[in-house]
């Protein structure tokens, strides 16, 4: 470990505990093998009231010291006061060598070295947020990410179109892969109480899709989808829900495939577990990502998949996956029932998940910290 990255302070200043999505994902795998990959280390990890009351209470104490800023999600200009100048102002009165800001936003003047993880700029392409948060977020991004001393992207297809959007060289973006998502808890529901929970009938062949009820999360193409597929095929769009789930709903009952869509929103972890097992299918039809963990999440356990032919999927993907136009739900229909009729071997997909890891995650952001500190 290099004498002069001794301590780091991460800024999670946008944690609300399972609503934030990849972030969160990312934030509970990095930081962890931090600790393990560089035992000497000390982390800092600056974050919500609730984000540090959920931390402390799964064990974080044992790995970093956990602050917790006077914020949380839902505090618009307090959350933003934390994120621009709260994070670093703790970051240096805690005699931190450097601030990691984990989501994609930093400080304004810090008083330290900074590294920025910006995962991706989807929402500069399509809707996601209402257009003052869209001009905001985009003005925020771009100043951080110009100040940064290091910065990070999670994979090759997000730093060309973060590069690209936001006027930043290449050179200076190191792409760090995340590792595989979060890990299993080993508990899981068994599956005639999955199917209880979720009204499935026993011959129910369940399509899954763990993410984001989000525009561009793009759920609305699997009810399309639907309509093109068997009937004993039923979708599980788990995950946060936003007001576009109602737009779901509302496309689901118009085409007559809503007794075969399910919207349960978040789940606990047994029953996603469950789910995940009980899952026949996989299907993503994002419409824009940064690294796409559920494709991994799938791979891992063997699942056949089925997801939107974006070029940062193919890079995590590789060639197991049947891609399709996440525009067309014909396309999508054909490239799911291909992944149920023709599944991958397990072992394979099990081997290209196997390409990414946390500890290597670690072991990059590291490199990234040495070089933010010697210029």
């Amino acid at each position: 470990m290099s004498e002069q990255v001794r301590h780091v302070a991460l800024n999670a200043a946008f944690l609300d505990p399972g609503k934030s999505g990849g972030p969160e994902t990312y934030l509970r795998g990095l930081v962890p093998a931090m600790a393990r990959q560089f035992p000497g280390l000390r982390l800092t990890v600056l974050t919500t009231r609730r984000g540090a009351a959920r931390l402390v209470e799964d064990g974080w104490r044992d790995i970093a010291t956990v602050v917790a800023l006077p914020t949380d999600e839902g505090e618009r200009s307090r959350r933003l006061a934390a994120e621009l100048v709260l994070a670093s102002d703790a970051a240096g009165r805690r005699g931190a060598d450097l601030l990691h800001s984990l989501a994609s936003v930093g400080p304004v003047v810090a008083g330290l070295p900074t590294v920025v993880t910006v995962h991706d700029v989807t929402f500069l392409h399509m809707r996601t947020f209402g257009r003052s948060t869209t001009l905001a977020m985009a003005a925020l991004m771009t100043g951080a990410a110009h100040r940064a001393d290091g910065l990070l992207s999670p994979s090759a297809a997000a730093r060309d179109d973060i590069c690209a959007m936001l006027r930043l060289d290449p050179a200076r973006v190191a792409v760090v892969p995340h590792g595989r998502g979060r890990p299993s808890s080993g508990r899981a529901l068994g599956d005639a109480d999955v199917r209880q929970r979720l009204d499935l009938e026993p011959e129910a062949r369940v399509v899954l899709c763990v993410a984001a009820v989000r525009p561009h999360k793009n759920q609305a193409l699997l009810a399309h989808a639907l309509t093109h597929l068997p009937d004993n095929a039923v979708v599980v769009c788990c995950g946060h829900q936003e007001p576009y789930v109602e737009e779901v709903h509302a496309l689901a009952a118009e085409l007559g495939v809503a007794d075969r869509l399910r919207l349960p929103g978040s789940l606990e972890d047994d029953v996603l577990e469950g789910l995940w097992r009980l899952a026949a299918c996989v299907a993503l039809p994002t419409l824009g990502e940064g690294f796409g963990f559920p494709v991994l999440e799938a791979l891992d356990r063997g699942l056949p998949l089925a997801c939107s032919d974006l070029a940062v999927l193919r890079e995590v993907g590789g060639a197991l996956p049947r891609y399709f136009d996440p525009r067309d739900g014909r396309s999508a229909a054909a490239a799911i029932r291909g992944a149920l009729a023709d599944p991958p071997l397990a072992e394979e997909a099990r081997a290209q998940a196997g390409r990414f890891s946390w500890a290597a995650a670690a072991r990059g952001t590291y490199n990234v910290y040495e070089r933010a500190l010697t210029g």
